[in-house]
């Protein structure tokens, strides 16, 4: 009998609700296969924390497995703080029940003696991030899937620092949840250790991230901008703080700003796919504004879209708005005095232009694995030195250290605050951009990710991985591979010499190749998606910005030649 029988048989016992076992029994009548994948193995936590399909089962996000891991995290609590009054704060966003599994999740931690915040409703990511050290908790909580499909959510988990928990705490809670029986979770939630915070807690927050992302830009009046929250939980945030950095002329896609988990109004709420913000674009067109402004539903990440040297509003990357970001934060600091102890911070994927930009401002340049949570690590383990800023190319950037997450509602204020000072000096968002291009090198980067679902689809990127790892591709575009990062080994081999170099840094699935010519190219699963995803850059010199777009045609045909060559189209 297969095993995973023994495991749905378990969650036919009267400790798991008639509802839970009716469905169980409707499945093992009609669809064995949805059964099976139901149960055939535990949900996991990944670079965010545990994400999945919403359902009964172990392999979905239920009450019961959060309840499980929040019974494994109050246990661990309890080791790690003995004879502390522990604390937690919980968030939750928009997604379809991600009130009432918040609302589970504090009543465990409650039935288990911790005192919790509960945020009275849908609040952003970055708030909770704050709230973390705002209200002085041993840990925090949201309930978010991010920018997945509607059937999916998630629970990410919070550390003292604000930030997501990395090594060794994922792994001990990790021990400490898989050492338990859905049986040992406690339900019976003491009423009187749950509080509601919302107004309070809210405009600490908010203040914050005006004081972070505010250096009272020129041109303000005449600076308009399109903002859509994509029916998420930036509408709770991000219009109140442009308001009070100065920002009159912001029109809100009504259409999109009622949070709602079904997300009608795009085929993903996902600011990364240009579809995303195509409403709040033909609105900009409409009206003449200067930028377009999206976030995801937990407000983590952020598009944007700018006018480019042809006037037509444009949607720029993850790595591109990171780039005039880091640089505009670095032109600050200058222009105050550095201190010596600045650093940067970024991801392996990310665009290698940041390391160029370190270089330029006399910064160190900190790298890690994919996820914000290893940037917040960067703050956490170098505590002597001062984070100006950073991010990673899918669309997260992080303004200063007050909040340790992705933040899309500072980055949003950072973003108008470059572009509204940029246009009151004669130029652009897209200009300035250039401008990086000729004083730093130009980097051009292309992200493709290939759906594989199920089982099958599983088995089938796992063994995509082992291939480009047993038969290592020999050349780019004609550029021959010097390098190989292999991040499972944690080693750096030089093709040349043969010589292998430790990389300090966890071991991860992900695999790089490095060209002669500089050309990049990284391959990885994704930690929250049935995904494999690959990052092309790419690079050359740019003489003077009037050569821009001749430049940019050759490197973009440079990157379809070699998706082409990959059979990734």
């Amino acid at each position: 009998m297969d095993a995973y029988l023994n495991t749905v048989k378990t969650w036919q016992s009267d400790f798991f609700d008639a509802d839970t076992r009716k469905e169980i029994e409707e499945l093992q009548n009609n669809n064995t296969e949805e059964l099976k994948d139901r149960f055939y193995k535990n949900l996991e936590f990944g670079t965010g924390g545990m994400r999945g399909v919403m359902g009964v089962g172990t392999n979905r996000i239920n009450k019961y497995t959060l309840g499980k891991n929040t019974q494994g995290l109050s246990n661990y609590l309890k080791k790690v703080y003995a004879g502390e009054d522990l604390k937690v704060v919980i968030a939750y966003d928009c997604r379809h029940n991600s009130d009432t599994l918040a609302k589970t999740v504090a009543e465990v931690f409650s039935a288990n003696g911790i005192k919790v915040f509960l945020f009275s409703e849908l609040r952003t990511t970055p708030a909770l991030s704050f709230a973390v050290r705002d209200l002085d908790c041993h840990v925090g909580i949201v309930l978010t899937a991010s920018h997945n499909p509607p059937e999916y959510n998630g629970y990410k988990v919070y550390w003292t620092d604000g930030g997501q928990i990395v090594p060794p705490q994922d792994g001990a809670i990790i021990s400490e949840i898989n050492n338990l029986n859905f049986e040992d979770i406690k339900f019976d939630a003491n009423p009187d250790l749950i509080e509601l915070i919302d107004k309070e807690a809210d405009e600490s927050f908010i203040s914050a991230s005006v004081a972070n992302g505010n250096f009272n830009a020129k041109g303000k009046d005449d600076f308009k901008i399109v903002f859509t929250s994509l029916h998420g939980t930036s509408i709770t945030a991000i219009p109140e703080v442009l308001k009070r950095a100065g920002y009159s002329n912001v029109t809100i896609i009504e259409e999109q700003a009622k949070p709602d988990g079904n997300f009608p109004t795009v085929v993903s709420p996902n600011p990364e796919e240009p579809e995303a913000l195509s409403m709040a674009i033909a609105k900009a067109e409409e009206i003449g504004a200067d930028m377009v402004v999206g976030t995801d539903p937990d407000s983590d990440r952020l598009g944007i879209a700018v006018r480019n040297l042809d006037g037509k509003m444009e949607i720029l990357n993850g790595n591109q708005t990171m780039i005039l970001m880091t640089k505009f934060l670095l032109d600050q600091r200058k222009a105050k005095g550095m201190n010596g102890n600045e650093f940067i911070g970024s991801t392996i994927v990310s665009t290698p232009m940041m390391g160029k930009l370190a270089e330029g401002y006399g910064v160190e340049y900190k790298v890690g694995l994919t996820g914000f949570k290893w940037i917040a690590k960067m703050i956490k383990d170098f505590p002597n030195q001062d984070f100006v800023g950073g991010g990673e190319e899918s669309f997260g950037f992080m303004v200063g250290d007050f909040v340790r997450d992705k933040d899309a509602v500072t980055s949003t204020l950072l973003a108008c605050e470059i572009a509204s000072n940029a246009k009151a000096n004669g130029s652009s968002f897209y200009k300035d951009l250039i401008d990086c291009y000729v004083d730093f090198g130009f980097y051009k980067e292309k992200l493709i990710s290939l759906t594989k679902k199920g089982i099958s689809g599983a088995e089938e990127i796992k063994q995509m991985m082992v291939d480009f790892k047993e038969n290592p591709v020999a050349t780019i575009d004609g550029s021959k591979v010097v390098t190989v990062e292999d991040y499972n080994t944690a080693t750096s081999t030089n093709l040349e010499t043969g010589k292998v170099t430790p990389i300090d840094i966890p071991t991860s699935n992900v695999l790089i190749y490095i060209t002669e010519d500089g050309t990049k190219m990284a391959a990885r699963p994704s930690g929250t998606e049935p995904k494999i995803k690959f990052y092309f850059s790419i690079n050359t010199t740019l003489n003077k910005a009037e050569d821009f777009k001749t430049v940019d045609a050759e490197l973009e045909a440079k990157i379809n030649r070699i998706v082409s060559e990959l059979n990734l189209g």
